[in-house]
C-alpha cells in the first residue's frame, strides 16, 4: 500500500480538517500519511486530544513544515515524528504565528490602498481553524469577491514575492529550526529542495544537521528525482516525499492517493505515538 509523508490541514492552509483527511487518507488506500501543517502542530494535537491519534487503521506521522529563508531564497523544512507539547518548540512557533499576524494585517492593507475591497475578517472565515494565516486566504478571499480568476493569477499580479501587496514576514533560520526539530525528538527532512532554487545552496544545507531530504515531490521531475535521491545518498539521507496536499482544486493534485511513495519511506520514519514522547 502507498504512503503520502506531506499533508496540510485547515489548521494552516489546507481545506480539510484532520479528521477527514484521516478518511480521505482510509479510503485512498493509503497506509502512512505525515500530517504537516505550516509553523503549527495543531492539527496533529486535535487529534490527540480528540482521541484519534495514534489512529486505527492508518499509521499517523505527527509533523510539521516550517518556513525560513536562506541566502535570498526561501527553504521550508519538514519535521516528522516531534512531540507536539515540547515547550521550546511551540514557544518559538508562537514568534512565527504572531509574525505571520501581523503580516496579514500588512498585505490585507496593502491590497486595499490598491483598490481591492477586502477585509481582515473575510479572511478570517476563510482560515477559519488557522493559525498560520498567510497569502492562500488572502488569495482565496480575492478569487471568491470576482477580483481574480484564480488563486495562481492572485499570486502573479499582487500577492508573489515583489509583488504589489507582497509583505515579508518573520522567519526562524534553517539552522534554528534543525536544533528545534532534533530537541523535540524529531527527524528533520529538507523539503522539495528543487523549489529553494539552488542545488549549490540546498547542499549547504544538507550540511546542517538534516536527516533526510523529500526526494519524491509532484513538481520534481523523473531527472530531479535522480539528481536529489544521488544527493540524499552522498550525505547519507533518508528518502522522503509527499504530496504537499491541500485539497485545492487549482492545485495537483487536488484528492489524497493520487501522488504518493512505497511504505518503506514511512517505514523509516514511522514510531508509534512519537507525539508525546
Amino acid at each position: 500500500m502507498p504512503s503520502d509523508l506531506h499533508i496540510h490541514t485547515n489548521f494552516s492552509d489546507g481545506r480539510l480538517t484532520p479528521e477527514e483527511i484521516v478518511t480521505a487518507a482510509k479510503a485512498a488506500g493509503l497506509s502512512y500519511i505525515a500530517i504537516t501543517d505550516h509553523d503549527n502542530v495543531d492539527g496533529i494535537r486535535h487529534l490527540y486530544e480528540q482521541g484519534l491519534y495514534p489512529g486505527k487503521g492508518i499509521c499517523i506521522i505527527p509533523g510539521i513544515e516550517c518556513s525560513s529563508q536562506a541566502e535570498g531564497h526561501d527553504v521550508h523544512i519538514l519535521g516528522y515524528n516531534i512531540n507536539i507539547y515540547h515547550q521550546e518548540l511551540l514557544d518559538r512557533l508562537n514568534d512565527v504565528v504572531e509574525g505571520r499576524w501581523t503580516r496579514f494585517t500588512a498585505m490585507v492593507e496593502k491590497l486595499q490602498e490598491l483598490g481591492y475591497a477586502i477585509t481582515e475578517t473575510e479572511v478570517l472565515q476563510v482560515a477559519g481553524t488557522s493559525k498560520s494565516i498567510g497569502r492562500p486566504h488572502i488569495a482565496r478571499v480575492l478569487v471568491q469577491k470576482g477580483f481574480f480568476p484564480a488563486i495562481r493569477t492572485v499570486f502573479a499580479e499582487v500577492l508573489g514575492n515583489d509583488k504589489p501587496a507582497y509583505v515579508p514576514h518573520y522567519k526562524l533560520d534553517p539552522a534554528e529550526i534543525v536544533a528545534l526539530v532534533h530537541a523535540a525528538g524529531g527527524i528533520v527532512v529538507l523539503a522539495h529542495p528543487k523549489l529553494v532554487g539552488d542545488d549549490d545552496l540546498v547542499e549547504r544545507l544538507l550540511k546542517l544537521g538534516f536527516d533526510g531530504m523529500e526526494v519524491f515531490y509532484p513538481q520534481h521531475t523523473a531527472e530531479d528525482v535522480i539528481r536529489y535521491q544521488a544527493m540524499a545518498e552522498k550525505y547519507h539521507l533518508l528518502l522522503t516525499g509527499g504530496s504537499d496536499f491541500h485539497a485545492t482544486l487549482q492545485r495537483y493534485p487536488d484528492q489524497l492517493g493520487i501522488f504518493t511513495v512505497a511504505d518503506r519511506y514511512a517505514e523509516a520514519l514511522y514510531r508509534p505515538s512519537a507525539a508525546l514522547v
